[in-house]
């Protein structure tokens, strides 16, 4: 009689919480100051590269009229100039940098504001942030109608597209999307990935 036991069947590795119900498989602890970093990075190195460009041509337009005629008189204007440049874009850079970081912080966390209330993280959450903050960012610098017509719009194309990636990353990686549910229970025939691997897990 033989004693060889059958092979155990392998036990699926568990998946990470954060992998199908956060967006981007990111945990938002993590996703929104990593977008907060990125944009404050971003606002960082472009108003710096226009700080010192303005800061440059500011100072050349300011001293037109009064150039130096020696050798030791040019060494000084260009080592002023320079150091007003420098001295330009890093305030410039500060400014645009904060400035970003502080909308896309705004975006991102009433995007997340809306996930936690509706319980859902979708396409929809995404399209109010930033429509919101577009109406915001549009009073805070008093714009016209028409400007402020034509920010919306804007904000309304980032979100469709911003939203609308998120959601297909999401639907990929088996993280529940309100009305991709809907869509796919009233069609018939579907399972749902993330219920499947709760399965594999507790058998």
């Amino acid at each position: 009689m033989s004693t060889t036991e059958e092979p155990k069947a392998a036990v699926p590795e568990p998946v990470p919480e954060y992998v199908t119900k956060c967006r981007l498989s990111i945990p938002d602890a993590v996703r929104i100051p990593l977008a907060s970093s990125t944009a404050l990075f971003i606002g960082l190195t472009l108003g710096v590269s226009q700080g010192i460009k303005t800061a440059g041509m500011r100072f050349r337009a300011e001293h037109a009229h009064k150039l130096p005629a020696t050798k030791i008189g040019w060494y000084f204007y260009h080592k002023s100039k320079n150091y007003n440049s420098i001295w330009g874009g890093a305030k410039e850079g500060a400014r645009m940098g904060a400035k970003i970081s502080f909308w896309t912080t705004a975006i991102f966390g009433i995007e997340h504001m809306f996930d936690a209330y509706r319980g859902t993280a979708d396409i929809f959450n995404t399209v109010t942030a930033c429509v919101t903050v577009s109406g915001a960012f549009s009073l805070w610098n008093r714009f016209s109608l028409p400007m402020a017509a034509r920010t919306t719009k804007a904000a309304l194309a980032v979100g469709l597209a911003y939203g609308g990636l998120q959601d297909l990353a999401g639907i990929v990686r088996g993280r529940p999307i309100g009305y991709a549910e809907f869509i796919k229970r009233h069609v018939g025939g579907y399972k749902n990935p993330a219920d499947e691997n709760q399965k594999e897990r507790v058998i």
